[in-house]
């Protein structure tokens, strides 16, 4: 076991330990299982947000390491890490987890004990993907992951939920026997399925990226691009990329709120993080060669995602259309090869993650209400229900990337990165940005403005105090992360930084860029970030 301590695996299975314990509870004992649930949600999310203090602000690689021997032979590992990047995306699952279990307090009836269950294990199979550093580590978490999420469609799910869950299987299955291909071609290939692999005075284990070096073992780039292949596609898949989106409007339209929640916030966020740690470092040739025709795809979805939500008379399906629109911006700065737009796509998942959670949160308490997701159904909203209207157009303007708020942060940097690299792609680009404050302010005034035209609207409650801490906690996130930005940019620099470098060691601007050993060499982190995600980055 690395120096880390066990601050990782008690983050992976602390939930499983939580569902064990649900199942110990009589199944009509629902007030006890719904408080314990919630109890241990947030237990998990004070676990991750202690992470922070843990991982050093300007340091690169993986920090908490937990390595163990899992298997003989094959060599499989228990490894775990985590960066820049996936700490946020930890921490952004925990957070939503609870405020999932609070949305589904009184709208779930049946199977209670079952619904936390399958909340809690999902929990697991999301966090321990992204901890891991073991490709047969990984695999095994994006299979765990899958059956909750499945179960919790095709059983709390509305009217069609059996064939949404069936199509969100399958498709979640072709990808992942795809990749499952590919990983064993690159264990025949090198012998392990370590990552990031371990060099202790004790151990002393090669990882797939060093080993796959120029020099070391060098792929023929039909190989490489076969390979790249099998993994982008089940990440594209997962996103998802245009034209491989048609499973998630089924899926979000009749999946419960917290079903929505997590699929958007979360479960999204594995395709694009699988992109960042793994089709990028293992594969840098072919990504460079096949960034074209990703950025294409993004552009297309970005578009259509936008084009097809303004037209939608569904709700819940505009908002998800909105996130195969958002999510193609996050693909978009991830194959633009510059840090700003890298940073950009991360934090754009992680705004994405905040602001459609919240969409769907919102959704969610208007079907209670009314149990329909047809715009025309409703109208005139605000007069009844003029706190809930309040906090709608709140979210939907952040959702649409107003300045102050989160979702402007992460499309204006994925658009500043990617105008340095390809101005094309990013003007075409940037009608997503038109074309979502179209979409979004026009579905607004369809619901909450205008004369009530069904009298059922009248009598509608307003928003009540379970459901205003829920959308006020959204709220002040949603604030938070548009003015405070720098706390998270500061602490993923560094690691978008290593995955460009590892993609493209010989960047242009770093010729000329000043040096950022001085910071370190001070032992002043804060002053390392600030030259990297400034200096070093290629901002003037």
């Amino acid at each position: 076991m690395l120096p880390g301590g066990h601050l990782l695996s008690v983050l992976i299975f602390f939930p499983a330990l939580g569902a064990l314990a649900l199942l110990l509870l009589r199944g009509d004992d629902h007030k006890y299982i719904r408080y314990v649930s919630l109890i241990v949600s947030l237990v998990e999310f004070l676990f991750s947000l202690w992470t922070l203090f843990k991982v050093p602000v300007a340091a690169a690689g993986y920090h908490l390491e937990e390595f163990a021997q899992w298997i003989n032979q094959p060599p499989i590992h228990y490894h775990l890490g985590v960066d820049g990047i996936s700490m946020f995306l930890v921490i952004l699952t925990t957070f939503l987890t609870p405020i999932s279990m609070l949305a589904s307090w009184n709208s779930i009836q049946h199977r209670v004990k079952e619904f936390f269950v399958m909340l809690l294990m999902l929990e697991v199979g999301v966090v321990g993907v992204f901890l891991s550093l073991d490709l047969f580590l990984f695999f095994l978490f994006w299979e765990v992951m899958l059956i909750p999420m499945a179960l919790l469609i095709g059983i709390w799910g509305h009217e069609r939920r059996v064939y949404a869950a069936v199509k969100f299987v399958l498709y979640t299955m072709a990808g992942s026997i795809l990749m499952l291909v590919g990983i064993i071609w690159l264990y025949n290939a090198t012998g392990t399925f370590d990552l990031a692999g371990v060099h202790t005075p004790t151990l002393n284990v090669p990882g797939i990226q060093e080993i796959l070096q120029p020099g070391a073992l060098t792929l023929a780039p039909r190989t490489e691009m076969l390979l790249f292949l099998a993994f982008f596609v089940a990440f594209a898949i997962k996103v998802p990329l245009f034209p491989l989106h048609t499973w998630l409007p089924d899926a979000h339209v009749e999946a419960p709120t917290a079903g929505s929640v997590m699929l958007a916030g979360v479960l999204l966020k594995m395709g694009t993080y699988g992109m960042i740690r793994f089709c990028l470092p293992l594969f840098p040739n072919a990504s460079r060669r096949a960034a074209g025709w990703v950025a294409v795809l993004a552009i297309i979805g970005i578009i259509y995602g936008a084009l097809v939500a303004m037209v939608q008379p569904n709700l819940k399906k505009l908002v998800a259309y909105s996130s195969v629109s958002h999510l193609g911006f996050v693909v978009l700065g991830i194959f633009a090869f510059h840090n700003i737009s890298m940073q950009g796509a991360v934090y754009q998942m992680l705004a994405h993650g905040i602001s459609t959670g919240a969409l769907f949160l919102l959704v969610g308490m208007l079907y209670d209400r009314r149990h329909t997701f047809e715009i025309s159904e409703y109208g005139g909203l605000a007069t009844p229900m003029p706190k809930l209207a309040a906090f709608f157009l709140f979210v939907a303007l952040s959702s649409l990337g107003l300045p102050m708020l989160n979702g402007f942060v992460g499309e204006y940097l994925v658009l500043l990165g990617t105008y340095q690299r390809h101005w094309g792609w990013a003007s075409w680009a940037a009608l997503g940005v038109i074309l979502s404050a179209c979409y979004l302010l026009w579905s607004y005034q369809r619901v909450f403005f205008g004369e009530i035209t069904h009298e059922k609207n009248r009598a509608l409650s307003d928003a009540s105090v379970r459901e205003k801490c829920i959308l006020a906690t959204m709220a002040v996130v949603t604030l938070w992360m548009g003015i405070g930005s720098t706390f998270i940019t500061r602490r993923t620099a560094v690691a978008s930084q290593t995955v460009i470098d590892q993609v493209e060691p010989q960047r242009p601007y770093e010729a000329t860029a000043p040096s950022v050993s001085t910071p370190h060499e001070k032992g002043d982190p804060a002053s390392a970030a600030k030259v990297i995600s400034s200096e070093r980055l290629g901002i003037r």
